[in-house]
């Protein structure tokens, strides 16, 4: 049966209640949230996962995102984060450093850092140092709102950075955090004139939330090293990874993945997940919520994809789905200088694309006709542009590529 579990998976998730049903009738449907959800966690447990719970070799947790549609599911402790340093330690951009031991720095915000609620020093940055198995990492915490980043926080996270660069033998340390984050922090630096003390990481990682393709060479341009991807899931760990050119392989480690067209005839993609990789909690055909472009075709097609950001946030067009991935392509090949864009539909055949530069000057009249033409033509509605030097950030951490104003 096409995309149905193999023997083997089913015998290692033939005890688990929330199954039972799929096994008696051969058949696994794809699964949402709410049917993951539904009797958690009684559905999910077994003894083993019982026993586990109790001595501390399983957690409760919850998906990332701070909406109140989080997932509770049940995992082995640190369990993404091993899920990436077993990434990190084989992949071509990363692994040499790994193997050096290199130590990581990892940007937050508080909400998508999931610390508790507390009030921020205004003039310090959080810094957490964490222990085993989280030894190699070090958060470094700055308000949700790069906007209101004062001079002294932006000072400490780049002594925090010497700090780490200090720790290493050759100099080198990971820098990783949310892209958008990222690049506010080099911004941030240029415009308080302390760039120069910013220390050039080895590599940079982006994962939490979508990368525009004009944040990720930006982030080349101005810290000169290799950009990585990481994509994956808390619920599943890693699925992907990109590497310094921009294209992604697979990381499916005791998982496989489909597709499911958003729209009939369309190219872009619905992201469903089968993973064991988690033994407390496998998920047998996942929809993720994820929108991709497969970029091979057949059972090559999971071999090279390209990610388009949230199924759910796709715009209805006469010429189909358009996601935050075709739009950043257009910003993208238009010109390098667009930092932050936001689509508003304004009409029923009318949009406005707000959009923010690196520099903060506006594009010139050629290039701002050239990406109206450029809306135009993908979504097949009039488009307004206009230029704006911000943006505003969403209680989550992340920017909305789409505004639906009716």
């Amino acid at each position: 049966m096409q995309n149905q579990p193999t023997a083997d998976i089913i015998e290692q998730i033939r005890d688990i209640p929330f199954y039972r049903d799929s096994v008696a009738r051969g058949w696994f449907p794809v699964l949402g949230k709410t049917e993951v959800a539904r009797g958690f966690p009684d559905r999910w447990l077994t003894p083993r996962v019982t026993a586990a719970l109790a001595s501390g070799e399983a957690e409760f947790a919850l998906s990332a995102g701070a909406d109140p549609g989080r997932l509770r599911f049940v995992r082995p402790p640190s369990f993404p984060l091993k899920s990436a340093y077993r990434l990190w330690s084989t992949h071509p951009d990363l692994a040499a450093t790994w193997r050096e031991g290199c130590r990581r720095v990892s940007l937050t915000t508080l909400p998508a850092g999931g610390d508790p609620p507390c009030a921020v020093p205004k003039r310090t940055p959080r810094t957490h140092r964490a222990e085993e198995p989280d030894r190699r990492t070090v958060r470094v915490g700055l308000r949700v709102d790069p906007e209101q980043w004062e001079r002294g926080e932006v000072e400490g996270v780049l002594g925090e950075l010497r700090s780490e660069q200090r720790r290493h033998p050759l100099g080198r340390y990971h820098l990783d955090g949310p892209g958008t984050q990222l690049a506010h922090l080099v911004r941030t630096a240029h415009r308080q004139g302390l760039y120069e003390r910013f220390p050039r990481p080895a590599s940079v990682v982006t994962a939490y939330a979508y990368t525009p393709v004009n944040v990720r060479r930006y982030l080349e341009r101005q810290l000169a090293c290799p950009v990585v991807d990481l994509f994956g899931d808390a619920e599943v760990g890693h699925l992907y990874s990109g590497d310094s050119g921009g294209h992604y392989r697979p990381f499916l480690d005791r998982m496989s993945v489909e597709f499911a067209p958003l729209a009939p005839g369309s190219g872009l993609q619905g992201l469903i997940v089968t993973s064991v990789r988690n033994p407390y909690m496998p998920l047998i055909r996942y929809r993720t919520g994820d929108c991709v472009r497969p970029v091979g075709a057949g059972p090559d097609a999971a071999r090279a994809v390209r990610f388009c950001g949230r199924a759910a946030e796709v715009l209805p067009t006469p010429r189909g789905p358009v996601s935050q991935g075709d739009l950043d392509d257009c910003l993208a090949a238009v010109s390098p200088r667009i930092f932050l864009s936001q689509l508003r539909t304004t009409g029923p055949r009318d949009t406005r694309l707000l959009y923010t530069t690196f520099d903060g000057e506006p594009l010139c009249g050629t290039e701002s006709a050239r990406l109206a033409d450029c809306v135009g033509e993908l979504t097949e509605f009039r488009c307004e542009i206009a230029h704006r030097t911000r943006i505003p950030i969403g209680a989550s951490g992340k920017y909305a590529w789409l505004v639906r104003e009716r």
